[in-house]
């Protein structure tokens, strides 16, 4: 778990998983899918009041009305040994975090607080870079909207490659 004063980011959180049918760019994913061999779901839950830390439940999260659970944000990683152009190829290239060279390949994210997506992108890759330093790249698998591009090259990403189904950002490995 990475703590923030305005942020926790936690993986596989079980609250999480049950927004995973609200994935807008790839709702066909299962939450198996999500968090087998390679891959991981993190989540990301965003406060501007820092009282609202004494709060927290379980996991250090924060848990809103009725005491449900609510991300700020949602982002799926798998890792892989290559670049992949479609959903087929993270199972295609899919590798251990722990491997020499390892991809971090961001292939949806969403956000409920303003702000979050972006936020959720590079707090993810902050815990990937120190708990696996064997990932060398930041890739995204991204759809082909305008909203994406947007999204991408306004937080900084590079446009890697336009493919038949997607389209490849690159993240700097140092935001």
């Amino acid at each position: 778990m990475l703590t923030h004063s305005e942020l926790v980011l936690e993986k596989n959180h079980p609250g999480a998983l049950r927004f995973i049918k609200e994935d807008p760019v790839r709702p066909e994913l299962d939450e198996n899918y999500r968090t087998s061999n390679g891959r991981e779901v993190f989540s990301l839950q965003i406060s501007e009041d820092p009282a609202i830390h004494s709060l927290m439940g379980d996991h250090g999260l924060y848990y809103g009305e009725n005491n449900q659970y609510k991300p700020g944000a949602i982002i799926c990683v798998a890792y892989t040994n290559e670049i992949p152009k479609s959903v087929n190829d993270l199972d295609k290239y899919s590798c251990s975090p722990y491997q020499d060279n390892c991809i971090a390949v961001f292939y949806t994210v969403w956000s409920y607080q303003k702000g979050a997506g972006r936020k959720i992108v590079f707090a993810a890759a902050e815990n990937i870079r120190n708990e696996y330093p064997t990932v060398s790249r930041f890739i995204t698998l991204s759809p082909k909207t305008d909203m994406a591009r947007t999204f991408h090259l306004g937080n900084n990403a590079v446009l890697l490659s336009e493919n038949l189904e997607s389209d490849n950002y690159e993240y700097p490995l140092h935001n």
